[in-house]
């Protein structure tokens, strides 16, 4: 990957720890989570006017990428519930960045070159070490752990069907587009129990639309990065993600900045030079 792939790579990792912090320090995360895909649905669509629909041909990417996403949401809030976001957010992570590289080589065809294997590895070591540091004190339901590898296995899927979907459709605006509307449309039919779309804004715009704003961001980005250049390098530089959610909440919630978080930080940056070479 050239400089300007891990520049949009890391920002779009950026984006998505920053609305993630925000959806999950709020009151009610379920909630402003489906207010905040609702408003990337409306956001979005000025720009699908533009930009017309995806090829038939990335459509069966679109729908695997919406029902996994709808799949890892799902075991993700689960998990929460049983084990707290600082362990299952990076090991699902974890999981999804090592799935990825066995899922492109048998569908897209070759492996990354050794540094970018290592650089792999590091990062998934680095969002494990994470993982320990909220967990060394206290056990781990089963419950939670199976929840965790669903939602790493449905993580890998989506990123493999989004890869092969952008380069399908030759463009990342159209099919970053489409699939934001479809997994508002997902996710609605998944809270339909809190009643009609609209009612899932009340009260959440001032979390949910910079949320939102982000999040389109921060998926066009790493959709343009996977249109062209090496998938499972790229992707694990975007789950570099769960690292920039600590230094959010060391520098704006006051987190303390343990020598394990350290560790952590340390090792994702060891790992970029190595991805980029793959």
């Amino acid at each position: 990957m050239d400089a300007l792939d891990v520049a949009a790579a890391l920002a779009s990792a950026l984006l998505h720890a920053s609305w993630n912090a925000a959806v999950k320090a709020s009151r009610d995360p379920p909630r402003v989570m489906t207010a905040q895909m609702l408003l990337s649905a409306v956001l979005v669509l000025p720009g699908l006017l533009w930009s017309g629909l995806p090829p038939l041909g990335a459509w069966p990417w679109i729908a695997g990428s919406t029902l996994l996403n709808v799949v890892t949401v799902t075991a993700l809030l689960r998990g929460y519930e049983l084990g707290g976001f600082g362990l299952v957010y990076p090991v699902a992570r974890a999981i999804a960045v090592l799935l990825v590289v066995p899922l492109v080589a048998v569908v897209a065809g070759g492996l990354p070159g050794a540094a970018a294997l290592g650089g792999i590895a590091i990062v998934a070591l680095s969002l494990a070490v994470l993982a320990w540091d909220t967990v060394r004190d206290r056990g781990v339901p089963l419950q939670a752990l199976a929840w965790i590898l669903v939602a790493g296995l449905g993580a890998a899927g989506y990123i493999l069907c989004d890869a092969q979907g952008v380069r399908t459709s030759g463009t990342p605006w159209a099919y970053g587009f489409v699939v934001s509307i479809t997994n508002a449309a997902a996710m609605c039919w998944r809270q339909r129990r809190n009643g009609p779309p609209w009612r899932q804004l009340h009260g959440q715009w001032s979390v949910a639309l910079p949320a939102a704003l982000a999040s389109v961001a921060s998926y066009l980005l790493i959709l343009w990065v996977w249109g062209h250049a090496p998938i499972a390098p790229a992707a694990a530089l975007r789950d570099t993600s769960a690292v920039f959610a600590i230094l959010i909440a060391v520098i704006w919630l006051k987190e303390p900045f343990t020598r394990t978080r350290i560790l952590a930080v340390l090792l994702a940056a060891m790992a970029i030079p190595l991805l980029r070479l793959g």
